[in-house]
């Protein structure tokens, strides 16, 4: 009951409580991305074009860093977005501590179509077959595979494989859209007065986006390589169940590869990000 999963269902009251909560939530993106603080992005046509009028059926997985609580919803509040139109909104992998504590909490963010997901609680975790289902259904979602906030000016982290397992058991292989961005950490920092997250978003700062292009993955031809390599791969197994024809050791093959494939990628928009920030300052 907790993560009410009914109220994550368009139908739920005739829709009329999501559209609320994507023109509430939006409008609010809106002011902090637009009004309250300058927000620039690069390429932005890209993800607009993916998001309104990708292939019939073809599922849309945009990845970004991890710089704030309010990373989303606020980089989709740039100007030009469609932010408050439910039907294309994106669905997101919620930490389910954060955003799933008590009734209230839960039917706000299934309302505004979150996914929640129990930090180390593995990829095979209840609600990442609801992902899973998603993305069968051809709808957008979005994820932070780098699994938690970081604020430091620092290389993208190691991803988690959750990311990658939906890209390789999507019964069609989505589209990837990797993201960058920075200046979330100064519109909400998370050690801003005694060491704790500011109340409220902070105003006049720069907030820098980076957009790449779609990745591609073949995924037949990477689980074939998987099964080929894995068989020299030493690990301690936790008893993954065998999916898609692959055993545990191919699977963290497979799931490695690609997630270090989104990882170089969102690295080298990093540092195009990073070089567009120091020009401005």
């Amino acid at each position: 009951m907790k993560t009410m999963q009914w109220a994550a269902k368009a139908e739920h009251l005739g829709g009329i409580p999501r559209k609320m909560i994507f023109i509430a939530v939006g409008a609010f993106a809106k002011a902090v991305s637009n009004l309250f603080n300058t927000t620039t992005v690069h390429n932005a046509d890209t993800l607009i074009r993916h998001v309104r009028s990708r292939p019939p059926g073809v599922p849309l997985l945009t990845v970004s860093n991890h710089m704030s609580t309010l990373d989303d919803p606020v980089m989709w509040g740039f100007k030009g977005f469609p932010i408050t139109d439910a039907k294309l909104g994106r669905w997101v992998l919620a930490a389910e501590d954060i955003c799933f504590k008590n009734m209230v909490l839960s039917y706000f963010f299934r309302l505004g179509k979150c996914i929640p997901i129990t930090r180390g609680g593995g990829i095979y975790q209840e609600h990442m077959t609801e992902a899973l289902d998603r993305l069968s259904d051809g709808a957008w979602l979005h994820t932070f595979p780098e699994g938690k906030v970081c604020q430091e000016n620092a290389p993208i982290r190691r991803l988690k494989w959750g990311t990658a397992s939906l890209i390789a058991r999507a019964p069609v292989t989505p589209i990837v859209l990797p993201i960058v961005h920075h200046g979330f950490e100064k519109v909400m920092p998370e050690k801003y007065m005694f060491g704790r997250r500011s109340p409220l978003p902070l105003c006049n700062r720069d907030i820098r986006i980076v957009i790449g292009e779609p990745m591609e993955f073949d995924i037949p031809k990477l689980k074939k390589m998987a099964v080929d390599m894995s068989n020299d791969l030493s690990f301690s197994p936790v008893g993954w169940p065998n999916t898609c024809g692959l055993d545990e050791a191919a699977q963290r093959y497979l799931y490695t590869g690609i997630s270090n494939q989104i990882r170089t990628v969102m690295e080298r928009l990093r540092k195009i990000c990073k070089s567009y920030q120091e020009t401005k300052d």
